[in-house]
């Protein structure tokens, strides 16, 4: 069997990794339960993908006010610890490692979720998007601009949620700061318009990320804290790119170096931005040079496109979503050179083993 990048050991942090294949964050609305806790759907679903070199679940919420679609799953309750133990359970008992994403959406929302109170953002700027509630898709409103002390609660929120990870088994935990959700949120210019430290500069503006990452690293070893972060991100969740965007993420991806995280996870666009005029279209290109700790890219790679990164030293690990909801056995097709089974996207985020635990691998 020839060897390829993506199926080389790595160190990261301090544990050792069997591979450089991970399994992305990916929600999947199976904690269709009153607690919102994993179940032992959940446990199946990640046993069968433990292969990977590193998992990272679906978001998590942090809180009740985190929550923006139907049946996903928290990490602040003792009922979803103790559903997350049978997960991580699970993966150890086959060798392999994962972590958490800690997830709040901010004011990708809807009043449904919160007994009809505003979800929190930055400031009061509707999305202008659509919310997955437990009566079908709705538009998204208003939110309600985060006071200092719901701030400070939210920090404390993702200190709690990592504290709780730990209890629950985690290797270690991811902070989501990407995709349109509340951190993003306050990354941007056209979300965040406050004018107290939370607003306003690009310093202000990221501030919020920085605090999360002090907070949690008081109750969790710093080296196994994850970033993820998306810096192309344009017309999809609300998020508009203008031209204090990049400069921004440059500024977060520089300054997380005075941190010994794990690892920082990328995403190339999501959407065709060549012709935005302040857009960064390659994103490993761009920041492999400014980053100088453990690297993980994902955003549409197939097994060729993620060794080419690797060979070319653009990351350190690739992250596949989409193949991994359809190929539980991933890192042995990737080592046989074997056709991969194609995903049935109707059951994303429908309830139910049907599309999530029944994708065979692949026959010997």
């Amino acid at each position: 069997m020839k060897t390829t990048p993506l199926l080389e050991n790595w160190t990261m942090a301090d544990m050792e990794l069997r591979n450089r294949v991970i399994m992305a964050p990916m929600t999947r609305s199976r904690a269709d339960n009153p607690e919102k806790a994993p179940t032992d759907l959940h446990v199946t679903y990640y046993r069968q993908r433990a292969t990977a070199g590193l998992i990272i679940t679906e978001g998590s919420q942090i809180s009740e006010k985190g929550v923006g679609y139907i049946h996903t799953p928290g990490i602040h309750t003792p009922a979803q610890i103790e559903g997350w133990k049978k997960v991580t359970q699970a993966v150890h008992e086959e060798g392999g490692r994962i972590f958490i994403q800690l997830w709040h959406v901010g004011r990708i929302s809807h009043p449904d979720f919160h007994g009809g109170e505003l979800p929190l953002a930055p400031s009061p700027i509707n999305p202008e998007s659509k919310a997955f509630t437990p009566e079908g898709f709705k538009e998204t409103v208003t939110p309600k601009e985060m006071s200092r002390e719901e701030i400070k609660q939210t920090i404390s929120d993702f200190q709690n949620g990592a504290k709780n990870a730990l209890e629950a088994g985690f290797d270690g935990v991811e902070i989501h700061s990407s995709n349109g959700y509340l951190l993003h949120q306050f990354f941007s210019r056209t979300s965040n318009v406050r004018t107290d430290e939370y607003g306003g500069s690009i310093t202000n503006r990221a501030r919020i990320l920085f605090e999360i990452i002090d907070a949690v690293k008081e109750v969790h070893p710093e080296n196994r804290i994850g970033v993820r972060l998306n810096p192309s991100l344009h017309g999809l969740f609300g998020m508009t790119l203008d031209e204090e965007t990049i400069p921004t993420f440059d500024y977060i991806v520089e300054k997380l170096n005075s941190y010994d995280l794990a690892y920082l996870h990328l995403s190339e666009p999501f959407t065709d931005v060549s012709e935005l005029p302040h857009a960064e279209t390659q994103i490993a290109k761009r920041y492999r040079p400014k980053y100088q700790g453990n690297l993980i890219i994902n955003g549409g790679f197939d097994r060729e496109k993620g060794n080419l990164y690797l060979k070319e030293g653009l990351a350190d690990a690739v992250a596949f979503a989409k193949l991994y909801v359809s190929n539980p056995d991933l890192v042995d097709r990737i080592a046989k050179n074997a056709p991969l089974a194609e995903w049935d996207k109707d059951t994303f985020y429908t309830q139910g083993p049907k599309g999530y635990t029944d994708y065979p691998p692949m026959a010997e």
